[in-house]
C-alpha cells in the first residue's frame, strides 16, 4: 500500500468521509491485518468493546474529561460512515486487536493544566498554548492541489476525487504521495513556527507503531488523518521521539461514550474536523451499492416528503423534473454522478421556485440532519447521569436532537412530575427544556409549555453537577443551597420560586430561612420591591402545583409593610435614570400586590401611592404613573386626575417636568387611552380647555409622549378626534346650538345612500 516497510501500511483518511470509509473497508478486507492502530485517545481502549454492541447506534462520541475539572473535556465523535468507526467495527467483529495511538489525553490535559498554572505568573499578556502556536504552517494545504486541478474549494476537490470514488483500495498510496509532496513544500515541523502539539502527536503515533512491531504483529494497519500519513510511513530513530515525549505532565482522566448529534458533527457547529453535510453522507452510506439514479431519486423523494410535511407543494412530477435537472447539471460540469451541489440547485429551482428559504429547512432537516445517537445502558456514567436516564424512561421523555414542544397539564400526576424534572434540570444549569409563553399559557394556569432539545454538551453538565448529589432532586437541592449563600434578596426570591416549581421542599425550607434573615436586615426599599413579585407569584399560584406556601405568606406581609413605609423616602430627589428604574419597580410591585388579592395589602399600597403624589419634589414620571394607577384602581375619580393633570401642565412648571408627568400618565397606554372613556375624557377635557398660547407651549411635549404609541393607535385617536369629542356627562347640547336645516340635509343624504329615498325633497 505504501513505501513503508512491509509489516505496516498507512491509510490516510478524511475524518467522517464516507468515500474514505468504503476504500478503507476494501483495503482491510484485502490485506487482512493482524493489528489495527487508529488515530484516537489510548485511554478509550477500556470502553472500546462497547462499540461492538448492537445497542450502540452512531452518531456517538468518546468523552474524556478531567474528574477534578469536568469542564476540561474533549470529544471524539463518530458517525457510522466515519473511517475510524468502520475500522473499529471491522477489527472488533474479527477479534483483531484494535488500539488507539494518538497522544494520550492525560498528557494533553496535563500540558493544558501546566500552562494554566503558569499563566498568572507571566508578565504582560497570557501567551497562547503550544497547540495554538503554529497553526499557520499547515492551514488548508490542500488548496494547492485543488487550485492545480481547477477547483476553487479544497473541500470540493477532495469530495470529487476521494469521497466519490467508492471502493478504491488504490487511493491510499495516491493520498500518501500527495501529502508527502505537500509536507515537503511546507516549513519543517521544528523551530519557532512549528505546532509542538502536532509534533508530539506524531511522535507518539510512531512510538505506538514501534510497540506493535515489538509485540510481533506482522501486518499492522495504521489509520490516521491524511496529513499525518507521511510522518508515519517511515520510522526514524526512536531516540528523537522518546526525547519529545519524556517527562510530560499527566492528569487523571475518565472516559465514556455519549450520544452525539449530526448537527454537532457539522462544520457550522465549530467542530474542527466538521463536515458540511453529515445527513447527506449518512444517506449515501445507507445506499451503498445503489446506482447514481437511485441515489438521486431517493434523495428527491426524501425532500418531497419533508416539504409535504410542511404543507408545501412537492408533486411526483417535481421529483422527476428535479432528478433530471440534477443529472443534467452533473453532466455539464463533467461530474460522473450528481453531488450535493447539483442536488441542492435542482431542489431550489424545481421545488422552491428559486426561493432559498425552503432550502434552509432542507439543509437543517436533511443535509445536516438532527439524528441523535444511542449508547448501551451499561455504558460508564456518573450516578447523576444514570438517574436522569431512569427518570427519562419512567416519565417517557426520551432525549431528542430536534426541537419539540411539550404541553403539560399540571392537574395530571404524570405531567406534574415531568414539570418537576425539567425545572430541576434548569436549576442544575442543564436547560434541556425552555419555558414557552403563548396566549392562554400565562402563569397561574394549569398548563406549562416547554420546548425540548437535547444537546451533547449536557453530558459534561451532568458530570459537573454530580458534585451536588447522585440523583436529580438531590443535586438540584445541593446546587440551590450553594447558590443561596451568595444570593441577594431578589436572587433569593427567584431561587425560591424555581425551587417550589421543582418540588424541592428541603431546599425551600433552607431558602426561607435565608430569605427571612436577609429581609430583616435589608435597608434598601428597591431590593424589597425586587423580591416581592416572585413571592407574590408563589402565593398566588402555589396551590396549582400543590406546594406549601404558608411560610411565604409571612415574608410577603413583612415585605409589603416595609415597602409601603419606605417608598416615599426612597422616591425623593430622583434623577431621570433613577426615576425610570423606580417607575418599573412600582409597576412590578403594583402587579404583585394585585396578584395577592389581599385587601389589607391593597389598602396600604393605595395609601402609599396617594402619599407619593403629594410629595413636593417627586419626579413627574413617578407622580404621573401613581395617579394613573389610582385611576385604574377606581381609587380616584376622573375629576381629581384631571385637576392634577392641569396642575402638572401649568405654565408654572418646567416643560421637562410637565413632559415627564404626562409620560408617567400615558406611557404604553395607547390602546387603553382609546378604549377607556374615563381616561380619554380626563385628557380631552384638559386639552380642550387650554388657552391657545398654553397649548402651543405644551404641544411639543405632548407630541413626544404620543410618539411612543403605535402608528395604528395614533391613527385611531385622530379618527376619534375628527368624529367629535365625546360629551361629558355633565354637559348637554344647548337647544339654541341645534341647526335643524343642516340636520335635515344630513338625513336626506343618509337616506339616499341607504336606498330609502324615492326622489324629490325629503
Amino acid at each position: 500500500m505504501s513505501a513503508a516497510p512491509p509489516n505496516w501500511f498507512v491509510c490516510g483518511i478524511r475524518h467522517h468521509g464516507p468515500g474514505s470509509a468504503r476504500s478503507l473497508r476494501a483495503t482491510l478486507a484485502a490485506l487482512n491485518p493482524d493489528c489495527l492502530l487508529i488515530e484516537g485517545p489510548p485511554e478509550a481502549e477500556e470502553v472500546l468493546a462497547l462499540a461492538a454492541r448492537p445497542e450502540m447506534k452512531p452518531p456517538v462520541a468518546l468523552l474524556i474529561h478531567d474528574p477534578e475539572q469536568p469542564r476540561r473535556a474533549v470529544y471524539y465523535p463518530f458517525a457510522r460512515f466515519s473511517p475510524e468507526w468502520v475500522a473499529i467495527q471491522w477489527g472488533l467483529s474479527r477479534q483483531v486487536p484494535v488500539r488507539f495511538m494518538d497522544l494520550p489525553q492525560s498528557i494533553q490535559m496535563g500540558l493544558a493544566a501546566a500552562a494554566e498554572a503558569a499563566a498568572p505568573a507571566d508578565a504582560g499578556e497570557i501567551q497562547p498554548e503550544p497547540a495554538e502556536a503554529g497553526q499557520g504552517w499547515r492551514q488548508d494545504p490542500l488548496r494547492h492541489l485543488a487550485q492545480a486541478a481547477g477547483y476553487s474549494d479544497s473541500e470540493r476537490w477532495w469530495e470529487h476525487l476521494v469521497e466519490q470514488r467508492g471502493r478504491d483500495a488504490d487511493i491510499f498510496p495516491a493520498i500518501l504521495e500527495a501529502m508527502t509532496a505537500l509536507r515537503e513544500s511546507e516549513p519543517e515541523p521544528s523551530g519557532e513556527g512549528c505546532d509542538l502539539r502536532e509534533v508530539r502527536r506524531e511522535a507518539h503515533m510512531r512510538q505506538t507503531i514501534r510497540a506493535a512491531q515489538k509485540e510481533g504483529f506482522q501486518r499492522i494497519a495504521v489509520v490516521c488523518g491524511a496529513w499525518h500519513a507521511p510522518a508515519l510511513a517511515s520510522l526514524p530513530p526512536a531516540k528523537g521521539d522518546a526525547a519529545l515525549l519524556k517527562g510530560l505532565p499527566r492528569r487523571k482522566v475518565a472516559v465514556t461514550w455519549v450520544p452525539w448529534t449530526y448537527s454537532r458533527l457539522a462544520l457550522g457547529s465549530g467542530y474542527g474536523a466538521g463536515i458540511e453535510s453529515p445527513g447527506w453522507y449518512d444517506y449515501l452510506w445507507s445506499l451503498e451499492g445503489a446506482g447514481a439514479q437511485a441515489v438521486a431519486v431517493g434523495w428527491m423523494v426524501k425532500v418531497a416528503h419533508l416539504l409535504r410535511g410542511q404543507d408545501l407543494d412537492a408533486s411526483p412530477a417535481s421529483v422527476i423534473e428535479a432528478v433530471r435537472l440534477a443529472e443534467t447539471l452533473a453532466a455539464l460540469r463533467h461530474r460522473p454522478v450528481p453531488g450535493l451541489p447539483e442536488m441542492s440547485e435542482a431542489i431550489q429551482t424545481v421545488f422552491c421556485f428559486g426561493d432559498a428559504l425552503p432550502l434552509r429547512l432542507i439543509g437543517e432537516k436533511l443535509i445536516v440532519s438532527e439524528q441523535l445517537g444511542v449508547v448501551p445502558e451499561d455504558t460508564p456514567m456518573v450516578p447523576l447521569a444514570r438517574d436522569l436516564v431512569r427518570e427519562q424512561k419512567r416519565l417517557r421523555l426520551p432525549p431528542e436532537a430536534s426541537q419539540r414542544s411539550l404541553d403539560l397539564d399540571l392537574r395530571q400526576p404524570g405531567d406534574l412530575e415531568r414539570s418537576h424534572l425539567l425545572h430541576r434540570l434548569n436549576l442544575l444549569h442543564l436547560p434541556w427544556g425552555a419555558r414557552e409563553r403563548h396566549p392562554g399559557n400565562q402563569k397561574g394556569t394549569f398548563h406549562e409549555r416547554w420546548c425540548l432539545q437535547w444537546k451533547p454538551e449536557f453530558s459534561v453538565a451532568l458530570i459537573e453537577a454530580s458534585v451536588w448529589g447522585n440523583t436529580v432532586p438531590a443535586a438540584a437541592a445541593g446546587q440551590v443551597r450553594h447558590a443561596a449563600e451568595v444570593a441577594d434578596l431578589a436572587a433569593l426570591t427567584g431561587l425560591l420560586e424555581a425551587v417550589l416549581l421543582a418540588e424541592l421542599p428541603t431546599a425551600a425550607t433552607h431558602l426561607m430561612g435565608r430569605l427571612q434573615d436577609l429581609a430583616a436586615s435589608a435597608c434598601e426599599v428597591a431590593l424589597l420591591m425586587d423580591a416581592l413579585p416572585a413571592l407574590a407569584r408563589i402565593l398566588r399560584y402555589g396551590n396549582v402545583r400543590r406546594t406549601d406556601t404558608a411560610l411565604v405568606g409571612q415574608a410577603v406581609s413583612a415585605l409589603v409593610i416595609r415597602i409601603c413605609i419606605g417608598l416615599p423616602d426612597a422616591c425623593g430627589s430622583l434623577n431621570e435614570e433613577a426615576a425610570d428604574a423606580m417607575h418599573q419597580k412600582i409597576l412590578a410591585t403594583h402587579e404583585a400586590i394585585g396578584l395577592l388579592q389581599n385587601e389589607g395589602h391593597q389598602a396600604a399600597w393605595y395609601g402609599t401611592l396617594r402619599q407619593l403624589v403629594d410629595l413636593p419634589n417627586l419626579h413627574g414620571l413617578v407622580a404621573g404613573r401613581a395617579c394613573r394607577l389610582l385611576l385604574d384602581a377606581r381609587q380616584w375619580e376622573a375629576a381629581e386626575v384631571s385637576r392634577r393633570l392641569g396642575l402638572a401642565l401649568s405654565p408654572a412648571n418646567p416643560p421637562t417636568a410637565a413632559a415627564a408627568w404626562v409620560d408617567g400618565l400615558l406611557r404604553d397606554s395607547g390602546l387603553l387611552l382609546l378604549h377607556d372613556d374615563t381616561l380619554w375624557q380626563v385628557f380631552d377635557e384638559w386639552l380642550t380647555g387650554l388657552a391657545p398660547d398654553h397649548f402651543t407651549g405644551v404641544l411639543p411635549l405632548l407630541r413626544r409622549t404620543f410618539a411612543t404609541f403605535a402608528a395604528p393607535e395614533r391613527r385611531q385617536m385622530g379618527g376619534r378626534v375628527a368624529r367629535g369629542r365625546t360629551p361629558s356627562r355633565s354637559a348637554a347640547v344647548a337647544d339654541e346650538d341645534f341647526d335643524e336645516a343642516s340636520a335635515c340635509g344630513a338625513l336626506a343624504l343618509a337616506a339616499q345612500l341607504l336606498g330609502l329615498s324615492t326622489g324629490g325633497d325629503t
